[in-house]
């Protein structure tokens, strides 16, 4: 199937006027939805911004391929769009994207499709093309490009065919070559797989190193790595986001990376998978046992990767059931509760989803995915039950963490002692073996060994900030505010938020409430700068003015983090201080935010008493930054503005 029977005529938007990334989504959605392509826009929005929230699909280079596989889908299709003057679409690199391809793919989408997909994300790694588009007219020179692309993106496979078939011939002559393997998979396998793939190609035949990619994408695995492809294969480079079976790997030089680092580092990821050096992958029973990227992070960057990955998929039930208390409180402080006079129904069942449900399940949560992280999928269920253990046995988030690094290592531990059972009982090992040894030793470890002093210091953690007032509390306010600003979305800014979000659980918002505040700042802050101080910032800059204080309004830090890239030194340390200021403050005049998510919205609703005071923290905040900043920040340079311009015409 070639491209353009997916993208076509009416599903191309020639200038985009949107600037920013949601009113890129929008159009090209509705551009869908004009052409007949949805049975349910709604649904389908949702899906892409699910993707999104994933991981970025801004890749770089200019581009954006947002992307989603659901059942919304009428008919498969792409849409279209650019923009000359760019839009900040919190790409990989940074900068911002002008060339947009929304793939609309449908649940159980033929091959055709799906190959035809495929075939688009690998053009787009040509800058010739991304060139020629950039300067196309019109819907028929769009569709041109891409006919003529296509055309050539064919003949290049199929002369890599006939190249491996060859080479396949030859194998024994070229054992001695030196010879690269990768694996590449994403999330939907729509997109970031096959840019990753012809990234990796390209690179490699830049450095005349022969190379073969396997492909776990929607349509199932490409291009298999044979046994006899891995035992020739000098290295062998992991490029997913999902679990790609590795045991196959035992004794190579493995390296393990993000799929986006495939499309970002082709030409360093090859120069590792080169590296005899390196310590070869051990795979255990029947998993993982050996992350050779792993084994070069320290304890505490191992710590951190692991405690990520159970936070990254606890804040959806944080945020969701948040947010949900905060629409509930807007009956009625005690509404919720059946002998209130404030109560109503409808507010205790939102209370049973939110709070009951949605937030019950957030140390489970934790706990499973900090386990699987570690002993992927044979640690999951024991995560689980340990996280489960911590609550009833009154630990908390404390216990929560202990029972998800414990039940990991326990399987791990596990997996390497059954490692040398026999052949007939492999298949009992993730079904029974697993999940029964780790869940039953991590559950009565957590009741005897470790619920006990870690109930005893979430005890003692709580009473010492409950009984915080005066300076003391402002002081908590001022170091909470300050960590949310020093990486906006790093390690302290999650520390922070982690933290805050436990006490919350536990009855005490103070926490949440400066990490709100302060993590509000930062873009509330940049805007402002760009108000008071134009002359300092390129027109480019200013553009972004509306989206920052749209993203700081509803508590997205992250927002502030290109400014903070291009200039650290100015930038932190001024968005500290505000930051840290507005937390003091919030805390110091008893704001009450019960919520951890969402900003103004549900400052409006959970803490009505003290509004006022909270809105007194966030302007003093923002100015004390804003002029920080600007007076820090030098005139913008003749360089800057002429770079600028360019970018406008």
């Amino acid at each position: 199937m070639r491209i353009t029977e997916l993208l076509t005529k009416d599903t191309i938007a020639m200038d985009l006027s949107s600037k920013d990334k949601n009113g890129v989504i929008d159009k090209l959605v509705n551009q869908l939805d004009k052409a007949g392509k949805l049975n349910d826009v709604t649904s389908f929005k949702e899906a892409i911004h699910n993707r999104e929230s994933q991981s970025t699909t801004g890749i770089g280079e200019g581009i954006a391929i947002p992307h989603a596989k659901v059942a919304a889908v009428k008919a498969p299709a792409i849409a279209f769009g650019k923009s000359k003057e760019g839009v900040d679409y919190q790409s990989l690199n940074m900068q911002p994207a002008h060339l947009f391809f929304m793939i609309a793919a449908p649940e159980g989408g033929a091959q055709t499709h799906l190959d035809a997909l495929a075939k688009l994300s690998g053009i787009l790694m040509d800058e010739n093309v991304r060139e020629k588009l950039i300067h196309a007219e019109s819907p028929e020179q769009v569709l041109q490009i891409i006919n003529e692309a296509d055309d050539e993106a064919t003949k290049e496979e199929e002369a890599e065919a006939k190249k491996n078939e060859a080479a396949g011939a030859n194998q024994a002559q070229d054992s001695n070559e030196s010879y690269v393997l990768a694996v590449t998979a994403c999330p939907t396998g729509i997109a970031h797989t096959y840019m990753a793939r012809d990234a990796l190609k390209k690179q490699a035949e830049k450095m005349n190193v022969k190379i073969k990619v396997e492909t776990n994408g929607s349509s199932g695995v490409k291009n298999h790595l044979t046994e006899q492809d891995i035992e020739r294969a000098t290295g062998i480079i992991v490029a997913a986001d999902v679990h790609v079976e590795t045991d196959r790997f035992n004794g190579k030089n493995v390296v393990e990376v993000p799929v986006a680092d495939g499309i970002k580092q082709p030409e360093e990821l090859i120069n590792t998978a080169l590296d005899t050096s390196r310590k070869p992958f051990v795979a255990q029973g029947g998993s993982k046992q050996h992350d050779d990227s792993e084994e070069k992070l320290s304890p505490g960057k191992a710590f951190y990767k692991h405690l990520m990955n159970g936070v990254s998929n606890m804040l959806p039930l944080v945020i969701s059931g948040g947010i949900i208390m905060a629409i509930v409180f807007l009956f009625g402080l005690n509404s919720f509760k059946p002998e209130s006079s404030q109560y109503n129904a409808f507010a205790e069942q939102l209370w049973n989803i939110g709070k009951n449900s949605a937030f019950a399940l957030i140390i489970p949560i934790l706990a499973g995915f900090i386990a699987r992280s570690i002993a992927d999928k044979p640690g999951f269920a024991a995560g689980l039950v340990g996280g489960m253990l911590a609550v009833s046995g009154d630990s908390g988030f404390i216990g929560g963490i202990i029972a998800g690094f414990l039940a990991g290592y326990l399987t791990q531990g596990i997996k390497y002692i059954t490692r040398k059972l026999p052949q007939a009982l492999e298949g009992l090992k993730p079904t029974l073996i697993y999940p029964l040894l780790s869940v039953v030793i991590t559950g009565l470890l957590m009741i005897y060994v470790f619920n006990p002093p870690a109930a005893w210091l979430n005890y003692l953690l709580l009473n010492g900030l409950n009984s915080l007032s005066g300076s003391n509390i402002m002081l908590l306010g001022f170091v909470i505010g300050a960590m949310m600003a020093i990486d906006m979305g790093g390690p302290f800014n999650k520390a922070a938020y982690v933290f805050a979000t436990a006490a919350l659980t536990e009855g005490n918002a103070a926490p949440i409430t400066a990490a709100m505040i302060g993590g509000m700042i930062p873009p509330l802050a940049i805007a402002t700068t760009m108000l008071i101080f134009r002359r300092k910032f390129t027109k480019e800059q200013r553009g972004s003015i509306v989206p920052n204080y749209v993203m700081g309004l509803s508590f997205i830090t992250e927002g502030a983090i290109p400014f903070a890239a291009a200039d650290p030194l100015r930038v932190i340390p001024s968005m500290m201080v505000g930051s840290g200021v507005a937390g003091a403050i919030a805390l110091g005049l008893g704001s009450d935010i019960k919520a951890p998510h969402g900003g103004i919205f549900v400052i409006l609703g959970t803490d009505g008493a003290h509004v006022l005071q909270t809105l007194i923290a966030l302007v003093v905040g923002t100015l004390i930054s804003a002029f920080l900043y600007g007076f820090l920040k030098p005139k913008v340079t003749e360089n800057e503005i002429k770079a600028s311009e360019a970018m406008d015409e």
